[in-house]
């Protein structure tokens, strides 16, 4: 069974790691607290296919590629966890920030739309890969 709880993302400049220590004393009165650090690479590298994150960026063949927000959100999602498969509600709650309660036509659409930009064949894709009946995955190797 899997469980996809909230999440709360804080980022702080130099210096708010002592911010950062007071709002965690005051919250982890009130809700339970997992930390986690953020395994985050400013750069996704895969064959043909480059994501510069600090410049929310993407590169096919060294040739930059325009993607909407979330079409670049889905890029970023499924190639920040290669290989495992994610399934279409999981991809609308990151990327969206909403509940599924209706996000299939959503993400149809955006994955669509994102193989048109970034696959050699987006008949025959070698990035985005469809798991049917359970939903997406990023398949590193081209």
């Amino acid at each position: 069974m899997i469980h996809i709880g909230k999440a709360i993302v804080i980022s702080f400049k130099d210096g708010g790691e002592e911010v950062l220590e007071r709002v965690l004393s005051v919250l982890t009165n009130e809700v339970q607290i997992e930390p986690m650090q953020a395994d985050t690479c400013p750069v996704l590298q895969y064959p043909g296919l480059e994501i510069r994150q600090n410049q929310r960026r993407v590169l096919r063949d060294g040739s930059d590629i325009y993607l909407t927000r979330l079409e670049y959100g889905t890029l970023v999602y499924l190639a920040s966890y290669p290989g495992q498969v994610l399934s279409q509600e999981q991809i609308f709650e990151a990327v969206w920030n909403m509940d599924s309660d209706s996000c299939q036509s959503s993400v149809v659409n955006v994955i669509y739309n994102l193989r048109k930009k970034i696959e050699p064949d987006s008949k025959n894709p070698t990035y985005i890969k469809t798991v049917i009946g359970v939903g997406y995955k990023f398949d590193m190797l081209k």
